[in-house]
């Protein structure tokens, strides 16, 4: 089956969480720069989650991009990701309007580790449809970065209990380290499309 429909369904669902988290936003009592202080807690999560939510988008297009197509277990998986990322902005709200105590810190926390699972469990639905040519099976690689993520998060939703700066630090510690969209899949990309034009007459 053609990834497309998935694609749209999927682009068309996160759009609609960023969308949901932007409505969250509270208008600042006043016109001065320091009635943005009363507002800041909320309006830093919104900025970690935005960041969040879009490295997802720019992923799973790459992902779909080298995938041969999806099976009907890939589809149910994709729905598994969306699910967990449904929950981000309740999280995200629950997060930053009570000033980032450690539960909620670690609820947080434990949002992003089940999406990051979730996309894990994707990423091996779409990898055992055609595992033996699979372009995306080369593109991926070792996946260090996606092996890594989870445990931070981890460790991230201990230290909260802790500190919850110290959790929060490790959550931005892992979106920074997704920040630039993967490269390898890119990479992969562009030699096939290079290694067709040398072929072609």
């Amino acid at each position: 089956m053609s990834t497309r429909r998935l694609e749209a369904f999927s682009d068309g669902v996160i759009a609609i969480l960023i969308t949901i988290m932007v409505l969250d936003l509270r208008n600042p009592h006043g016109t001065s720069w320091g009635a943005l202080r009363e507002v800041l807690p909320v309006l830093l999560a919104y900025v970690l989650s935005f960041v969040n939510l879009g490295i997802y988008w720019n992923n799973h297009h790459h992902l779909l991009a080298a995938a041969p197509g999806v099976s009907g277990s890939a589809l149910w998986a994709n729905l598994h990701l969306l699910f967990w990322l449904s929950l981000v902005p309740f999280a995200t709200a629950w997060m930053s309007e009570n000033n980032f105590p450690p539960v909620p810190v670690a609820a947080y926390g434990a949002v992003l580790l089940a999406a990051s699972i979730a996309y894990f469990l994707l990423q091996g639905r779409l990898l055992s449809i055609d595992r033996d040519r699979s372009l995306l099976a080369t593109a991926i690689g070792v996946d260090a970065k996606g092996k890594a993520s989870p445990l931070m998060y981890c460790l991230g939703i201990g230290l909260s209990f802790v500190n919850r700066w110290l959790g929060l630090a490790l959550y931005v510690a892992v979106a920074l380290m997704w920040l630039v969209p993967d490269r390898r899949v890119e990479r992969t990309l562009t030699a096939q499309h290079d290694d067709s034009d040398d072929r072609s007459p």
